[in-house]
């Protein structure tokens, strides 16, 4: 099998693949057919990380982690299987791969295709998302699968996005948290602790950021364990591993066999 290079832009994220305490900005190996890189939030971030990954030897990018909604009927741990990305135009995911994938995954989880939006900036109001959605027709928005599906158009490889839901539509970052957040995602507590000290943000909307964003790491963590092969890593589960790999023996080698 060729490798997969998967992009994710926040440390929270990378943990649902990996207990590695990964450096920022580099490929690390996941075996002989996954390789991750965490790449900070934002565009120019993920496009980077793309062209590492290629160089490294990726033949297929996958863009993994959070996602907001766009929609109201979806809730945080929503998984979003998008079969595009809206990206000021239509850029297609491969849907042979994204076929394959889902069938490994289980019934309980709630997967959701459609259109998903790409934003340069985090969309930080309901009426933003709102605007955003009627403007692409997109169920969910990110800031990094767009550019990774450009740099994939590109180079003429398949390409993936698999993003679960964190903030619904009635929720989202208040701009002032913006500022406390470092590139990886993780909290800065020196700019953190003055925001609530002061009343700018409460401990309220800090709680309900907290438990969708680990709604969405239960569900990607569960894509992980019964889909791991289908992104080129191995899972924890004999019997779905066995399935699993027949999906990726039917169908990547031999798709990646075509770009060597």
């Amino acid at each position: 099998m060729r490798e997969v290079g998967i992009i994710t832009a926040m440390r929270v994220e990378a943990r649902c693949i990996t207990s590695l305490r990964l450096p920022f900005n580099q490929r690390i190996s996941l075996g002989e057919s996954a390789a991750i890189w965490l790449c900070g939030m934002g565009e120019e971030a993920a496009r980077e990380a793309a062209e590492g990954l290629k160089m490294g030897g990726a033949r297929a990018l996958m863009s993994f982690g959070f996602a907001g909604a766009l929609d109201p009927s979806l809730r945080p741990g929503h998984l979003i299987l998008p079969e595009s990305v809206h990206a000021g135009q239509s850029l297609q995911v491969d849907l042979s791969w994204r076929d394959s994938l889902r069938q490994c995954l289980p019934s309980h989880l709630n997967v959701t295709g459609g259109i998903l939006a790409a934003s340069r900036e985090m969309l930080t109001s309901a009426i933003a998302k709102h605007e955003l959605a009627q403007t692409t027709g997109a169920c969910a928005v990110d800031m990094e699968s767009g550019a990774v599906a450009e740099a994939a158009a590109h180079a003429g490889l398949p390409f993936l996005a698999i993003r679960a839901i964190s903030d619904p539509v009635d929720l989202s970052p208040p701009p002032v948290l913006l500022d406390a957040v470092r590139p990886d995602g993780s909290a800065d507590l020196v700019r953190l602790l003055p925001l609530l000290v002061r009343g700018s943000l409460t401990v309220g909307t800090l709680l309900r950021l907290a438990m969708g964003s680990r709604a969405a790491c239960s569900t990607l963590s569960a894509v992980v364990r019964y889909a791991g092969a289908e992104m080129g890593m191995r899972t924890r589960n004999s019997a779905l591993e066995q399935n699993c790999t027949w999906q990726t023996r039917r169908y990547l080698p031999a798709r990646y066999s075509k770009m060597k």
